[in-house]
């Protein structure tokens, strides 16, 4: 995968644990910034329409796009993230005709202390040819060489062996389990898994 230039809408902050818009080619998928412009596109709102309603995405990683209204706000927030340099929320596009296949995000949790946290989710039709393994293993690398992180944490509940999956392949090792530790979407609480990795860990062959 490859980083490709962003417009320059500013300068570089001096502080680096700052998220800088840019955009990845993966090949097949580019990895573009949520955008105000997106919020105005129909048909990217029903997509996102679509993946609430998509039975693995409610119960693993629940979107507050339960309608248009809803899904016009919540990009307006992923926008907001990238302004502060906070969060840093991509779509997941597909290269041949740029349909939202799904998103994955790299946040801070401690912004001072370098430590950020990965998620992500994909669209039914997107799954099974790696390809949120290859958006977490951009943005991991990304966020370790441009914003300073120190550690990257990934936490899934116990019951998706398919996230365990995507973290086993980027590099973060297992650290445990965390007891009743996330309410899902279907309002109960689940144990989850740790995972990690480090801004001086080897980097997983082949990625």
């Amino acid at each position: 995968m490859s980083a490709l230039s962003a417009p320059a809408a500013r300068p570089v902050p001096a502080d680096r644990k700052t998220f800088i818009r840019t955009e990845f080619d993966l090949g097949d998928a580019v990895l573009r910034p949520w955008s105000l412009a997106d919020a105005g596109s129909q048909t990217l709102l029903d997509a996102l329409v679509a993946a609430a309603a998509d039975p693995a995405i409610a119960l693993w990683n629940p979107l507050a796009t339960t309608d248009r209204d809803a899904a016009r706000a919540w990009v307006e927030a992923r926008d907001g993230g990238w302004e502060r340099g906070a969060v840093a929320a991509f779509a997941v596009r597909d290269a041949a005709d740029d349909t939202v296949l799904g998103g994955v995000s790299l946040r801070w949790v401690d912004r001072e202390d370098g430590l950020a946290m990965v998620g992500y989710w994909l669209l039914p039709a997107a799954r099974g040819r790696g390809l949120v393994t290859r958006a977490v293993a951009a943005i991991t690398d990304w966020g370790f060489d441009t914003a300073d992180a120190r550690r990257i944490e990934i936490a899934h509940a116990v019951g998706n062996p398919a996230s365990c999956g995507v973290a086993d392949r980027c590099g973060y090792l297992p650290e445990g389990v965390l007891r009743d530790s996330h309410r899902f979407g279907d309002g109960e609480y689940h144990d989850e898994h740790l995972h990690a990795r480090l801004a001086n860990d080897p980097k997983p062959e082949g990625l």
